[in-house]
């Protein structure tokens, strides 16, 4: 019997590839990963067709939980059909708007998982006072990032107006660009992203710990997740995605 195409190859979308889109089969429901390039015309529609077509118990999103309530917000706001993305959260509150009915879970930190990790890390590695300085400091940020959000949430729900920490990242591309040229400056943006970090040596600093940790929990947690019956689409940075799928493979495989 032949085998079944990859699942990125069931989708007739520039947008939707092995690059961006991967399905790791479970033993109680499959795990799709989706890479998204924050607030990229591509990954919104990539997370709106591929949820049109999967219909997750969990939707997982590279969000502190903290913040799930600005982004359930920013998901309602907008057009009453959905044709349009909403104004703000870009792919994550596309995504909440296109599978409502899932259990939306924040697996990003800041969380008490992570931080367990993180400190066991830096005790066991003997780390330097100076990388423990800054990866705290960098913890501190993403801290109050989150907290942020919870109040926007909260001051959105309360008034009229709808805040936003942050502003929508403009591309050189739109929501009304074809599909074609959605994915050619996608990618184009990636790979530009890409040759710039390959050339920046960070194993040992802050930044290496906290996005190692990170992508741990995240892993630890999807497989939490996927452990329970029904399928589950998880949406994060594309420079995540092959080091998740590596995770939850090498997970499998114990």
């Amino acid at each position: 019997m032949a085998e079944s195409p990859p699942f990125s190859e069931t989708f007739d979308d520039p947008r939707i590839t092995a690059q961006f889109c991967r399905r790791l089969p479970g033993m109680a429901g499959d795990l799709v990963l989706l890479g998204v390039v924050h607030d990229h015309p591509a990954s919104i529609a990539r997370v709106q067709h591929v949820l049109e077509r999967v219909e997750p118990k969990t939707l997982a999103l590279e969000l502190p939980p903290a913040a799930l309530p600005l982004y359930r917000v920013y998901a309602r706001n907008g057009d009453a059909d959905g044709s349009t993305p909403p104004r703000f959260g870009g792919e994550m509150s596309a995504a909440i708007r296109a599978a409502p009915d899932a259990d939306h879970v924040g697996i990003d930190a800041p969380n008490w998982s992570f931080l367990r990790e993180l400190l066991t890390r830096l005790v066991a590695d003997r780390v330097s006072p100076g990388t423990a300085r800054r990866v705290i400091s960098s913890l501190g940020g993403a801290t109050r990032e989150a907290l942020a959000c919870r109040v926007a949430a909260t001051m959105t729900h309360a008034t009229s107006m709808t805040v936003a920490p942050d502003d929508p990242i403009e591309y050189d591309c739109d929501v009304d660009d074809s599909p074609e040229r959605q994915a050619a400056h996608e990618r184009s943006h990636v790979a530009g992203v890409q040759a710039l970090l390959g050339s920046v040596d960070t194993d040992g600093s802050a930044l290496a710990y906290r996005d190692e940790t990170r992508e741990r929990c995240m892993v630890g947690r999807l497989e939490e997740i996927r452990s329970e019956p029904g399928d589950v689409v998880a949406v994060a940075g594309v420079d995540h995605l092959e080091r998740l799928v590596t995770g939850l493979s090498e997970r499998s495989d114990e």
